[in-house]
């Protein structure tokens, strides 16, 4: 939505394909990052944004086994707005698109689900796509195709792109709970006996994050939803009055995570930016951050000469060399947390001790600028440069 956005302002013909009839899916990520806030100030949207419901977060903590543990500080960041904004993405997505439809160079197409790719007569080259319509099947010829269709991409699949997975030991059970009075303010989530809980404020109910060792749901469905219920009050006692709402398998969704990178990003004619790309995990919530930043640079790099008319391969890949450092420190960063922090063990609840990285970011309060930067920023962060012709 946002690469569409910033081309069809730039004057270039866009047409954004949704399979869906809406945005609104739940157990979304819902951060939007002090780089993303930037962005949408260096556009002029970003007091009208605001002005949607939202939640801010300025020093992200997190309660590991009883302390509660300041993680990062965005006081410093060279960006006006020095918190991450939590709010529903598909608010976020509708925002974008009701601007986007001022741009005459702008469409966007609900209940359009690729299946495919078009290619040219020797197959060198990809010149559209075809989607499933509500009145049947319709091709959409196009000078560049940009794949946005997130880890299970059906773009990057049917392109033949090679795909580099990197282990990651956990899954992810997303569930939603009641909100009460007196419930703890928005964290990074809740550590306990090598257990983590991660809290989304969604105003009027909490989306819950619950990290289970990567392919073990069958057996915590075996076990029932009595000693599941058990596992989430040892890690927030404070849920202990509302677990109960847990009742159905159904109100609990599997994320299987995963960490991967194209990789080539594009081949004539395609281009794939961010999941697409780059899956990465819900650590820090930087994914979404990232995907974000393609965008930008997609815009800033290919807006001009798509104007003109088709761009070339080593246009597209322009796009990766910019990208594909900062997502691969991103990436060996999320393994290294996944690894050493967040993978779940036999641990008991009764261990109050902390990481020895944690202990720094405790004593030392100037440390939590390098988290912040990871997470508000991200490394290389883009800006607008694209131009506007609107």
């Amino acid at each position: 939505m946002m690469t569409g956005y910033l081309l069809a302002r730039a004057g270039v013909e866009v047409a954004v394909l949704e399979k869906h009839a809406d945005f609104n899916r739940d157990f979304r990520g819902d951060t939007i990052h002090p780089s993303t806030l930037e962005l949408m100030h260096e556009l002029g949207l970003l007091e009208e944004f605001l002005k949607l419901p939202h939640q801010e977060l300025r020093e992200p903590r997190a309660v590991m086994n009883g302390h509660t543990v300041p993680m990062a500080d965005f006081a410093h960041l060279p960006t006006r707005c020095k918190f991450i904004a939590f709010m529903p993405q598909w608010d976020f997505l509708n925002f974008l698109a009701e601007r986007a439809k001022r741009f005459p160079t702008f469409s966007l197409h609900l209940q359009h689900r690729v299946t495919d790719l078009l290619f040219d007569a020797g197959r060198a080259r990809v010149i559209g796509v075809r989607a499933t319509a509500p009145d049947g099947e319709r091709d959409f010829p196009s000078d560049l195709v940009i794949g946005a269709d997130g880890r299970h991409s059906i773009v990057h699949e049917r392109a033949g792109l090679t795909v580099q997975e990197f282990g990651v030991p956990i899954d992810v059970l997303w569930t939603r709970l009641s909100k009460r009075d007196g419930d703890p303010k928005q964290s990074l989530g809740f550590f306990q006996g090598g257990k983590l809980l991660v809290l989304l404020d969604r105003d009027d109910y909490f989306q819950v994050g619950y990290i289970i060792p990567k392919g073990t749901f069958d057996d915590i469905r075996a076990r029932g939803f009595p000693a599941f219920r058990a596992d989430i009050v040892e890690i927030a006692p404070f849920l202990h009055d509302r677990v109960a709402e847990l009742d159905d398998w159904s109100k609990i969704k599997l994320l299987t995570v995963q960490i991967n990178r194209l990789r080539h990003w594009a081949r004539e004619g395609l281009l794939c930016i961010g999941d697409s790309a780059h899956a990465m995990s819900p650590a820090g919530g930087v994914g979404i951050n990232l995907a974000l930043q393609d965008a930008v640079a997609t815009a800033n790099l290919l807006a001009a000469k798509l104007r003109i008319g088709p761009v070339s391969l080593s246009d597209l890949e322009q796009v990766q060399r910019r990208r594909e450092w900062p997502t691969r420190l991103i990436q060996r960063v999320q393994v290294f947390i996944h690894r050493r922090i967040t993978v779940p063990s036999a641990a008991t609840g009764n261990d109050d001790s902390l990481p020895f990285l944690v202990r720094f970011l405790k004593w030392f309060p100037f440390l939590r600028r390098i988290p912040a930067r990871l997470i508000g920023l991200g490394p290389l962060p883009e800006h607008i440069q694209s131009p506007a012709a609107f």
